[in-house]
């Protein structure tokens, strides 16, 4: 058995759909090995939702991979980290692509690791019929995005990942994640799509009796000009803020969004403005 189908062993993956993925899963683990190998996590922290499902053991598949610098760092570039990257991947028996892609006047950085779906089937020896019925077009994309700009008032720790060998990385602590998400959750522009990510994650943050971090909450929302920079982000406001966001929030075109993301649909049964009015409640606040 070669690495990476020993790394694909335990998915037990029953179709198309399992295999990809499955296959997006180990990409970002490779990468993130990569990255460690490149000496990124002296300059950045992980955190985001991969990092919940990752590190802390939260129950959805999530796209992206997500970086913080440590502190700002006009014009970094990724592409020492992107060779590094696809080095690994390479090493794993997983041919890609790695490339930034250019945003002028962002904060943020992105690149994407892209490699044809085909091309990876073919290389653990998979059904020649599931093959055949993917297009050659057929893309399995994983996206990495850095903010170079990052808002301070934050704490990281070491985490230890044992696949596909033991490694450490930086992350953000728990409590400071949740800052992102309640930022994310309040101040995300929505148009037509609702992210039920962020709620399904709210809900998973309270539930664990992780405590939301007022002082970097603070940080990101006067980044972002959602909050005065000289007033105070005081327990009672946050939980205003947050009150006032169920409030307008379709939960049922929130369901559909996490859906595809969910591997037991049941945990979504009891969303409603009620049920999240009443996880804030039980919402711990630490200034």
């Amino acid at each position: 058995m070669t690495p990476l189908e020993s790394l694909l062993e335990p998915y037990h993956c029953q179709s198309v759909s399992d295999y990809q993925n499955a296959f997006k899963e180990i990409i970002q683990e490779i990468a993130l090995l990569g990255l460690w190998r490149a000496k990124f996590f002296e300059n950045a922290a992980f955190y985001g939702g991969t990092a919940l499902r990752i590190l802390y053991g939260l129950n959805r598949f999530s796209e992206d991979l997500d970086f913080s610098l440590l502190k700002p760092q006009p014009g970094f570039s990724m592409d020492l980290y992107n060779t590094a990257v696809k080095n690994e991947l390479s090493a794993y028996g997983l041919a890609t692509d790695v490339t930034t892609k250019e945003k002028l006047n962002s904060n943020i950085v992105t690149a994407f690791i892209k490699s044809g779906t085909k091309l990876l089937f073919l290389s653990v020896d998979l059904p020649e019929i599931w093959i055949n019925r993917l297009h050659h077009q057929n893309q399995i994309k994983v996206k990495m995005e850095i903010d170079i700009d990052p808002p301070q008032d934050f704490e990281t720790e070491s985490k230890l990942l044992l696949s596909p060998i033991p490694f450490s990385i930086r992350s953000y602590k728990p409590s400071f994640l949740f800052s992102g998400k309640v930022h994310a959750l309040l101040c995300r522009a929505w148009q037509d799509r609702i992210k039920g990510r962020d709620w399904y994650d709210f809900a998973w943050y309270v539930a664990r009796g992780i405590p939301l971090n007022l002082r970097h909450l603070k940080a990101r929302l006067v980044q972002t000009g959602h909050w005065p920079v000289d007033l105070s982000l005081t327990k009672k406001a946050a939980q205003d803020l947050i009150s006032a966001r169920i409030a307008v929030v379709n939960f049922e075109n929130a369901k559909k969004d996490v859906l595809p993301f969910m591997k037991n649909k049941q945990d979504l049964d009891a969303w409603s403005p009620q049920f999240f009015q009443a996880l804030l409640r039980e919402m711990i606040l630490e200034e």
